[in-house]
């Protein structure tokens, strides 16, 4: 398997050229942000170990990676859910089919009658043996540290060839571990990292990052207005359409058009900068997003002008 040295293509955006690192090429399901943040479980060696644990999202992107994952290694996943809606059940779609596809056991609250949080099913149900490995939410751990410290020497080794331009790395931020390490392992050589909080909103990134142990933090972008995660917003999708049709190339639904949105006003405000963004995958869940945003918004094109 091919997980590192993904290629980085130039675009131009409102006006503006910024380059991609195309993590959403490394592979069909293990990719992305996910793909650098289990690159350790990867390639180590655990010969003792049957199963795999952890909770989230039933269209989380770290359910598919981990089911590939798994896949990969032999073991089973059990992945937990607060709930899972009965029309996913009956039509999976996104994330949840995928990790279907490949033999995740996805497990709901309500399906095992308890009122705990899945987390904490595991911890006093479930009482995962030494057999088994449990990952908390997205894969956010200390042990994320390693591919992405890859992914960060995968960009100083190509930037020492493009001396001309002040390079400053963008990507969006959930739990904020990858933008966390990249900043960590980037800015002892003057590439400075921005991010966004998609999550939860900027106090709570913040705790994400000072949970992992880390005092220095990337710069978090302000946010216009409050954003809920995973409602539809018109300026969301208006984002996304005009970066599909400037650039060519497809975005995440849920985190990228946000922290493009925090990049109009740095990128005015930052005119000798030129960004490199990081493309962290994520496209499955755009099989389950995309739908509802044209149900809802059916007229809208790119670059159309909205009244925000």
């Amino acid at each position: 398997m091919k997980l590192n040295n993904s290629p980085i293509t130039q675009h131009q955006f409102n006006g503006r050229t910024f380059f991609l690192k195309r993590d959403d090429q490394l592979h069909t399901h293990f990719c992305g942000n996910k793909a650098r943040k289990f690159m350790q479980l990867l390639e180590e060696e655990h010969p003792n170990i049957t199963t795999l644990i952890c909770y989230g999202s039933a269209q989380a992107n770290s359910l598919l990676s981990l089911a590939a994952l798994a896949k990969i290694k032999g073991w089973n996943l059990e992945f937990y859910v607060d709930h899972l809606p009965q029309w996913l059940i009956d039509k999976p779609i996104g994330n949840y089919r995928g990790a279907l596809d490949l033999g995740a056991k996805v497990i709901s609250m309500q399906v095992v009658a308890s009122d705990l949080h899945p987390r904490d099913y595991i911890e006093q149900v479930r009482q995962p043996g030494p057999d088994c490995i449990v990952l908390p939410e997205g894969g956010r751990s200390k042990m994320s540290e390693y591919g992405v410290k890859q992914l960060a020497m995968e960009i100083l080794s190509w930037t020492r060839f493009e001396p001309k331009y002040d390079f400053v790395i963008a990507l969006p931020a959930g739990t904020g571990s990858t933008a966390l390490y990249l900043h960590k392992h980037l800015k002892v050589h003057n590439i400075p990292v921005i991010t966004c909080a998609c999550v939860g909103g900027n106090e709570y990134l913040t705790k994400q990052f000072e949970e992992l142990g880390e005092n220095d933090h990337p710069q978090v972008l302000p946010l216009e207005t409050k954003h809920h995660f995973g409602k539809l917003y018109q300026r969301d999708y208006q984002m996304w359409l005009n970066l599909l049709e400037e650039t060519d190339v497809e975005f995440d639904l849920l985190y990228d058009p946000l922290m493009w949105q925090c990049l109009e006003q740095w990128q005015q405000d930052n005119p000798d900068k030129t960004l490199i963004y990081i493309h962290q995958g994520g496209l499955l869940g755009n099989e389950s997003m995309l739908p509802r945003y044209q149900r809802k918004y059916p007229e809208m094109t790119a670059n159309q002008t909205l009244d925000w």
